[in-house]
């Protein structure tokens, strides 16, 4: 206000030209410190009161032009993060990777590499995740700014917790606690330690840390993270066979949790009473919390709650003679178990990847030692009598030769390594992830010359009583057996790939509808044909095969799994060992 009026004055006013250019300067000192300090108090509104932060973001966004660079890179590191806060992903990325590339602020740097490597782990890139995680741990004993230490040990401590790590999980929490910011309690680190506790089968119903934690979020008045410990004691509870307990204190918090609205803990509130209500015997009420649960998750979840949950309903139906709803819930608890386990494979195998890559550069780090250790041999050689000089160069014939059968070990270990995180452990072929990815980029390149291409599921029929009458040994061998079958009526361009449990999947590259059907008929003959022989009998086995070709159902890769399994599924419904065609032009084949 003061510079516009002093930008009126009269062209003779002089003095008052000169208390003006005192003034600027002053008030823009001012006003950039008063920037500053709204910075700070939008950050700690983060998760306090988000509505109040995106508030004053969008205020802050007003002033970005006249900013200061150094606050105008923490401007952008908050929008960022609002983006992540609201699972704006694609916006979020290019942001954070912004303020890591451009913004030379060590702390801007670590809390944005923090966050990034959250959103890649929820969008299931454990492999760019776990990369970030070795840089931000090569970089914590640098960092100075306590908020930016305090922020990547969170995220570290989570993502490790999720591969399976929950010692280490359990460590960083403890960090988190031992150098708490200013704007920090304790309430988050014991959260996250007493999960990493529990997850890692390391705390009891009576241990008084659980008590500690929810009194320290109380003081904190962070409710969700008090419910989320007390939630943690209620499982404590039903591991213990004391279901009176865990649903005494699940109801005693339920209308916290529900006016709290954190999915996570309202999905497990109705999960943890479910589970009481079947401990305790009271099978209509059980049913109702278990109906609950499921109506209140994303169709898209995959986590171990849903898994139970489907489970539990199964055993409802089951026991009261149900066959129908009870195959359809034991279909469902299948679907979230081989989903579930194949992401917790997938967040494992990122994490020994990535200490496979720390021992690669360890190893260089001795490579390029034993390299300098061979020069100065070298040097030394010089200086001795001719007498000495080939005992000397035995040696360093040693070393080096050392250091290539040391190169070459790692490469095999890598190239395993690699091998391993792209193949099925049973069958030999393609796992989940490394189908997927192939298929879509082998599916992108025949859009661009439009032209043909199928994608077939296969789903052996009864897979699971042949599991449960001749055992899993014999599962294994229809398994493998299935395999080769397929892979005899295959081309060397064509993809195969094992979905999870028995189903699998092909994509015929250059390959119109009709001949994909003759194709996918052909197996599922020659799988009927095929049998296990075994002491008591042969064990026969069939498939029912679902296909989608490009050309009628599009080369978007998930339109075509979908209508691949839809197609599955109604040669299920219709009788198994057949083969059926996406909707239109639909096909059905049977010998």
């Amino acid at each position: 206000m003061l510079r516009r009026w002093c930008r009126h004055l009269p062209w003779p006013a002089f003095a008052a030209m000169a208390f003006c250019a005192l003034l600027s300067p002053a008030h823009a000192a001012t006003q950039e410190l008063d920037l500053a300090a709204r910075l700070d108090q939008t950050e700690s509104l983060r998760t306090a009161d988000h509505s109040r932060f995106a508030q004053q973001l969008r205020e802050l966004r007003e002033h970005a032009v006249t900013m200061a660079p150094e606050l105008y890179w923490r401007l952008r590191y908050l929008e960022a993060w609002e983006a992540s806060f609201q699972a704006d992903y694609s916006n979020a990325e290019p942001r954070f990777l912004d303020v890591i590339d451009h913004s030379g602020n060590p702390a801007l740097v670590t809390k944005a590499t923090a966050v990034l490597m959250g959103d890649m782990a929820r969008n299931k890139r454990y492999g760019e995740a776990f990369e970030l995680a070795n840089r931000l741990v090569a970089e914590l004993p640098r960092a100075q700014d306590r908020l930016a230490r305090f922020m990547a040990l969170s995220y570290l401590s989570q993502l490790l917790r999720s591969a399976g790590q929950y010692d280490l999980a359990a460590q960083y929490a403890h960090d988190m606690a031992q150098d708490l910011p200013t704007s920090e309690t304790s309430c988050k680190p014991m959260t996250i330690l007493l999960t990493a506790l529990y997850e890692g089968r390391k705390i009891a119903s009576a241990s008084p840390q659980l008590q500690q934690g929810v009194e320290a979020c109380e003081a904190a008045g962070e409710s969700v993270f008090t419910n989320t410990i007390l939630l943690t004691k209620g499982s404590l509870y039903l591991d213990e066979n004391q279901p009176e307990k865990a649903l005494a204190l699940v109801q005693r918090i339920l209308p916290s949790i529900l006016a709290g609205q954190y999915y996570s803990n309202t999905l497990a509130a109705h999960a943890e009473m479910a589970e009481a209500y079947w401990q305790l015997g009271d099978e209509a009420s059980a049913r109702k919390e278990a109906l609950a649960t499921i109506a209140l998750s994303d169709p898209d979840d995959l986590n171990e709650t849903l898994r139970d949950t489907y489970l539990l309903l199964y055993r409802l139906d089951k026991k009261r003679g149900d066959v129908v709803s009870a195959l359809a819930h034991h279909e469902h608890y299948v679907a979230q178990d081989v989903g579930y386990l194949d992401d917790v494979r997938a967040r494992a195998l990122a994490y020994a990847v990535a200490q496979q890559h720390v021992l690669a550069q360890k190893l260089e780090t001795e490579k390029l030692s034993r390299q300098n250790n061979i020069l100065r041999l070298q040097r030394a050689l010089d200086t001795k009598a001719v007498e000495t000089g080939r005992l000397y160069i035995a040696l360093l014939l040693v070393i080096l030769v050392s250091a290539v059968f040391g190169l070459l070990r790692l490469k095999r270990s890598q190239l395993r390594f690699k091998k391993l995180s792209s193949m099925d452990g049973l069958t030999g072929i393609l796992n989940h992830q490394h189908f997927i990815g192939a298929a879509d980029r082998a599916v992108r390149q025949l859009e661009k010359k439009s032209g043909a291409a199928c994608l077939i599921f296969i789903d052996l029929d009864h897979f699971k009583q042949v599991n449960d009458t001749h055992g899993h040994a014999t599962g294994d061998a229809v398994l493998r057996r299935t395999v080769a079958i397929c892979k005899q009526h295959l081309r060397p361009t064509d993809l195969f790939g094992r979905l999870g449990g028995e189903e699998f999947a092909i994509l015929l590259l250059d390959c119109s509808r009709d001949q994909g059907l003759v194709v996918a008929n052909r197996i599922r003959q020659a799988i009927e044909a095929t049998s296990i022989e075994l002491d008591e009998g042969a064990v026969s086995f069939s498939a029912s095969v679902g296909l989608a070709a490009a050309r009628t159902a599009g080369y978007d890769l998930q339109r075509l799994c979908r209508e691949a399994d839809a197609a599955l599924y109604r040669a299920k419904r219709t009788g198994r060992n057949r083969v059926m065609a996406d909707i239109e032009n639909d096909h059905l084949l049977k010998a």
